[in-house]
């Protein structure tokens, strides 16, 4: 008879009760025969006491008593589990019914693995799009060349013992600016310690668009670019990569009106890779010709960012 493992479900909330019921849902109604529990933390927002349930799956609030901001309220939440895996999922976002068991079973098979990852389905507006990685392992090298977007947060699977230990993979970075990027953060620790894990099916359905409190806050997303290169020297030391993120940093530097800033990463993304398509993103918005707001817009509608 298989023994399936425990889990504990960190989701982080502010202000979104709707969209957290929806999400709640796909959580409690997983097709998994282990024990499964959820931790609700309400991260700059009043709790609420009546999503606490002591049912066969039970629901626990917590208020984040760290940092205020979501690595903040997933490591109050990281901290309060005692199961043998922790998950984490966005008060935004819905997993399939079968995204737990499917994953589990990917970890049993390697006992060496730290850390499991799924594909997305994107939703925006009235637009889905499947988001597949075309491998069943990550490595470091595959994350400094591209962020790899269908690594999404709430896709994310690990062995508590790993998160707890200051010495092995440890908590999320509270330190990142806005705690953006965080996610990206810890993807490349845990690759640099094992291989990470990936089911290459859609297990868990992504919204995107407005209801993400940092859609257009440039600065932050400037600051969050800038704290992972000097973090993580892997991705400056792949071309393709640090074209991407100096693509990046030229296209919120445009829509944020910093001209001179969006010039010269302009100019960086060139030098590391002139194939780079975010340089002519960010030439063209520089021209007034487009507005990364549109472009943005239209690259969500297929599943995509800048």
């Amino acid at each position: 008879m298989t023994t399936w493992p425990s889990v504990d479900v960190v989701v982080p909330t502010r202000d979104r009760p709707e969209l957290l019921t929806r999400t709640l849902n796909g959580i409690l109604e997983q097709d998994y025969e282990g024990p499964v529990r959820v931790l609700v933390v309400y991260d700059q927002a009043e709790p609420d006491p009546s999503r606490e349930s002591a049912e066969d799956r039970p629901v626990t609030v917590l208020c984040n008593s760290r940092i205020p901001g979501l690595a903040g309220a997933r490591n109050t939440g990281i901290l309060a589990c005692t199961a043998e895996l922790v998950a984490f999922c966005d008060d935004d976002d819905v997993w399939v019914p079968n995204k737990l068991r499917d994953q589990v079973t990917a970890l049993r098979h390697h006992a060496e693995a730290e850390m499991v990852t799924c594909a997305i389905e994107v939703r925006y507006a009235d637009r889905r799009s499947i988001r597949l990685a075309g491998r069943d392992l990550v490595t470091v090298d595959d994350l400094a060349r591209s962020r790899m977007a269908m690594l999404h947060s709430s896709g994310f699977l690990f062995r508590r013992a790993a998160l707890v230990d200051p010495t092995g993979l440890g908590l999320v970075a509270e330190d990142a600016p806005g705690s953006q990027n965080e996610d990206w953060d810890l993807l490349l620790r845990a690759a640099r310690r094992h291989p990470i894990l990936h089911v290459d099916e859609p297990l868990v359905r992504v919204l995107w668009g407005r209801s993400s409190f940092y859609a257009y806050e440039y600065a932050t997303k400037i600051s969050s670019l800038r704290w992972m290169m000097a973090r993580h020297p892997e991705i400056k030391g792949c071309p393709p990569g640090a074209a991407r993120v100096y693509g990046q940093l030229a296209c919120w530097s445009a829509a944020a009106g910093n001209r001179t800033d969006a010039w010269k990463w302009t100019r960086e993304t060139v030098r590391a890779n002139w194939r780079e398509p975010r340089a002519a993103i960010a030439l063209a918005a520089l021209t007034g010709a487009v507005r990364i707001e549109r472009v943005l817009s239209a690259l969500h509608k297929h599943g995509h960012g800048i």
